[in-house]
């Protein structure tokens, strides 16, 4: 398995995958922007082969990053997936340097909060009615001093 870029011709593995894990999925008009238009946005992909197994991207602003996705394949899930990817994003946000990241969460989501928590991140907030196809508070999460070394999540 190898993480790279994402590229336009990755965006149907994604587009896969993205209906599967979220309710409301992006359309692939809203990945190609970001891949093409957002001068802020870094997304990657994991892939094995030409399949990709998972996805994730973010936003680099000043000295924070803004976490937009992360997601895996259904069959790929619990396997350490989501870990990887979600070092990638932490060790491309501090070469580019951030010294912080951030994201939004579902409550209902108990497996993403485990894995971001893992990755010291912590909820220092809520969005009340975020998600607009359930109206469901979204928990913020932050992860402080990702400029200073840490031990392996």
């Amino acid at each position: 398995m190898v993480i790279t870029d994402m590229q336009p011709h990755h965006l149907p593995g994604v587009l896969a995958i993205e209906r599967r894990s979220y309710p409301t999925p992006w359309s692939e008009r809203a990945f190609a922007a970001e891949l093409n238009q957002n001068a802020y946005a870094q997304y990657i992909v994991a892939l094995r082969g030409a399949m990709v197994l998972g996805y994730a991207g973010m936003w680099l602003i000043m000295d924070e990053a803004h976490i937009t996705n992360i997601a895996v394949h259904p069959q790929e899930r619990r396997r350490g997936l989501g870990h990887r990817l979600l070092s990638e994003l932490e060790a491309r946000a501090r070469a580019h340097g951030c010294r912080r990241m951030t994201l939004e969460v579902r409550p209902s989501n108990l497996g993403a909060q485990r894995l971001y928590q893992r990755h010291g991140f912590v909820v220092c907030g809520v969005r009340p009615g975020y998600y607009a196809d359930t109206r469901e508070d979204a928990l913020i999460m932050w992860k402080e001093g990702l400029d200073t070394p840490h031990p392996q999540a």
